[in-house]
């Protein structure tokens, strides 16, 4: 597989796009994932982007949105934010990219008013329209496995049982390692996304709360889980997501002791390459 990182990690601390994608490459990231708002981002910043990932001879392999309304009860809603996911995978065709990771939120109201059941069949709805959109476009949906109790997809069970019923040759599943820990998930557990995921998240937590920290600053182990992640024989990137570094002002350096641990952890699994 091959590393990649989230080019928010840059963002988020005040760093311009172009300037955070010259860290990646230099660094020694195989690819970059995109942080961006495709609906209505500006031509210059697709430029920016195009241009700068060429130069570097960087891929782009996923865009990151959230798209909570895809399960809203209101159905113009629902119906803005296909149109929304349809400019991503527009976007990730413009930059060649393999997919973009979708998270579709959270059930409202505490599963009360509105049936979860009814959530749950809008979710299937849209994703299938936009499988279909995404395949004319040759780009697929990766889903986000969030941990949280009323996420939609927020264990291992739910999402295979999602994709499965979705029945989407272009809606697979992402693989995030702290979401796993922090839904009380094995390693041996993944086994029933075999077939079913193309891309992976790694980040660090204390257990307890979400951390988006780099490998080896919280209580996370590793190597079972990418060992389960490499017997799945996915053919993707491992992205690092790193989220508000405590200290924005050395945020290279935070980064670079993200990808030092991950390269490591990868080299010693035999899953880089």
């Amino acid at each position: 597989m091959k590393l990649g990182i989230i080019n928010s990690a840059f963002g988020q601390a005040g760093v311009d796009t172009a300037t955070g994608l010259a860290h990646i490459s230099r660094i020694g990231f195989d690819c970059v994932d995109i942080f961006t708002e495709a609906y209505g981002i500006s031509a210059e910043e697709k430029r920016i982007v195009a241009n700068t990932c060429l130069k570097y001879r960087l891929p782009v392999t996923s865009l990151v949105v959230v798209a909570a309304g895809l399960i809203d009860f209101n159905d113009p809603v629902r119906d803005f934010h296909v149109t929304r996911c349809k400019a991503f995978i527009d976007l990730a065709h413009e930059w060649g990219a393999k997919n973009i990771l979708l998270v579709l939120g959270e059930y409202i109201w505490q599963r009360e008013v509105i049936p979860p059941q009814a959530q749950w069949a809008w979710a299937i709805e849209t994703c299938r329209t936009l499988g279909d959109y995404a395949d004319k476009k040759n780009v697929d949906i990766a889903l986000e496995l969030e941990p949280f109790r009323l996420s939609l997809l927020n264990s291992v069970e739910k999402m295979a049982a999602f994709v499965d019923e979705c029945g989407h040759p272009r809606v697979r599943a992402n693989i995030d390692i702290s979401h796993l820990v922090l839904a009380d998930t094995m390693p041996s557990d993944l086994v029933k996304l075999k077939g079913k995921a193309i891309h992976v998240h790694i980040s660090d937590c204390d257990g307890k709360v979400h951390g988006d920290l780099p490998p080896g600053r919280g209580i996370v182990k590793f190597e079972p889980y990418l060992q389960a992640i490499k017997e799945l024989k996915i053919d993707g990137t491992v992205a690092i997501e790193l989220e508000y570094s405590p200290d924005p002002s050395r945020i290279v350096e935070w980064v670079e002791e993200a990808y030092n641990q991950t390269n490591r952890l990868m080299q010693l699994s035999g899953l880089r390459g």
